[in-house]
């Protein structure tokens, strides 16, 4: 067993100057992938729809809108989450609809630009944020000026928006000019080009005026840096409190020097929790220095503001994962809300949804209460809850306690303002005793989670605790007699 005396603090103020809006450290994020999440208007509905709860195809439809997603905030508000972030919503002629046709159009499947000025509003009625998905690296082949290629081909005035290598254009299966890992359906735009430049800036702008909050860009590490450092100039100068997150999985440190991005998908974070509460290729002490590590390499305030996540539209579905152990899910997820950054939800997951890799993991939400797991759905608004009651649980320090390798357990403590949080963390499958010195407090501590009627309140220094298998529990400290 290790004892943290003194290693592993993040405190919460240091002297560097903040570029993140400070309004995502208390962010709980739901990831909503539109055309699966429900399915409002009958009228919009793409030829060979199918029946609601049917298999997820790579090229099916079930008939998901905007209208469906304004139809549910009020359950989303109830759940706890405060940020929505939509995967694409421009026209497109796939389901995901990365493969954009139109970037100033709605795509006519999910509704128009009304219905979305409409969900933009009702969201901010109920204290909600939104952020959209950019997809600026590459266009469909529907596409105004790939089309314009085909038919003009050398002639045409939009042939320095893509990188043509011959013509005639070759088909999707053969493709002759660059594109998306080789994906012929998936032409990569030339970003430096300037008339490209001028039409995604307008595009950027034209949905900043609607009112949404911010960004989650698509593949960015696919653009010239240059790009997004023009990009991030005009977004903060429409809206300075904007949020700017990038889809990196690797090292995303040249992105977080406060030039481009404000934070990334945490998918470190999810390779971690992974590796120790689900396949256990971590131990507690190397779990908790890996982390450690992702902090140590980020400006202090990226780290409250990036997007922790568990599972997305492109990885399987962590019940799935976990081979269906609903005590690892729910453990991962107490690990998640009382952990540094910003936790982000995939829709369904909160009811108990399963799923394989894409697109397996993109099914339709169960809205149906006797099919949804409703015991996984009050652990999360629990969950959910816990942290938003709690300011130390979004915006404290963070100081390991305690890690046990042979015993799978951990213990760290989140405080703010004189008020301190400990949380325990269990995921071995087999009870365990963990014990520590409590931090320095003449206060006692009252058990917050689990919350039952037998929760415990500690006033010794020193704690000593049966911790079930695969749970963890939350105590917060009183105030001082």
């Amino acid at each position: 067993m290790l004892i943290h005396a003194e290693a592993q603090h993040l405190h919460p103020a240091q002297h560097q100057q903040s570029f993140v809006p400070d309004w995502v450290k208390d962010a709980v994020f739901y990831q909503i992938f539109p055309e699966r999440f429900a399915n409002a208007d009958k009228t919009n509905d793409p030829a060979g729809t199918e029946a609601w709860g049917g298999e997820p195809k790579p090229r099916n439809y079930f008939g998901g809108d905007l209208l469906g997603i304004i139809h549910h905030l009020d359950y989303l508000k109830d759940l706890g989450v405060n940020t929505l972030y939509l995967n694409p919503i421009f026209a497109s002629n796939s389901n995901h609809k990365y493969h954009t046709s139109d970037y100033m159009k709605i795509d006519t499947a999910f509704g128009d630009h009304q219905t979305f000025v409409r969900l933009v509003q009702e969201c901010h009625t109920r204290g909600l944020r939104i952020i959209l998905d950019g997809v600026f690296n590459h266009t469909g082949v529907e596409f105004f000026a790939f089309k314009d290629i085909k038919v003009n081909e050398a002639k045409s005035k939009y042939l320095g928006w893509y990188n043509i290598y011959g013509f005639p254009i070759g088909p999707v299966n053969k493709p002759n000019y660059e594109c998306w890992w080789g994906l012929g359906d998936l032409p990569k735009l030339m970003t430096h080009n300037p008339e490209v430049r001028q039409h995604l800036f307008a595009v950027t702008r034209h949905y900043m005026e609607a009112g949404i909050d911010g960004w989650r860009l698509d593949v960015p590490n696919e653009v010239p840096h240059q790009f997004w450092i023009e990009w991030r100039k005009l977004v903060k100068s429409i809206n300075p409190d904007a949020y700017i997150v990038g889809e990196i999985w690797e090292d995303p440190v040249p992105w977080l020097k406060g030039d481009q991005f404000d934070a990334v998908m945490n998918y470190r974070f999810r390779e971690a929790c992974l590796s120790f509460f689900v396949n256990g290729k971590l131990g507690a002490r190397q779990f908790d220095s890996t982390l450690s590590a992702l902090r140590a390499s980020s400006q202090h305030d990226v780290n409250y503001v990036m997007q922790n996540l568990l599972g997305s539209h492109d990885t399987e579905r962590l019940l799935s994962l976990a081979d269906g152990d609903e005590k690892t899910m729910k453990l991962a997820w107490l690990f998640q809300m009382t952990y540094v950054g910003a936790p982000m939800v995939y829709y369904g997951d909160e009811v108990g949804m399963k799923g394989g890799k894409d697109p397996a993991c993109r099914g339709t939400m169960i809205w149906e209460k006797k099919k949804q797991n409703q015991k996984l759905l009050a652990t999360m608004k629990g969950l959910i809850g816990l942290r938003n009651k709690y300011a130390p649980l979004r915006r404290g320090s963070y100081r390991t306690l305690m890690t046990n390798d042979s015993e799978k357990t951990l213990a760290f403590e989140r405080s703010l303002d004189g008020q301190h949080i400990l949380v325990l963390v269990n995921a071995d499958n087999k009870q365990r005793n963990v014990a520590l010195a409590l931090p320095d407090s003449a206060g006692s501590w009252k058990q917050v989670w689990p919350a039952t009627t037998t929760a415990k309140t500690l006033q010794a220094s020193a704690l000593n605790i049966a911790l079930p298998a695969h749970e963890g529990m939350v105590f917060v400290e009183g105030k001082k007699p």
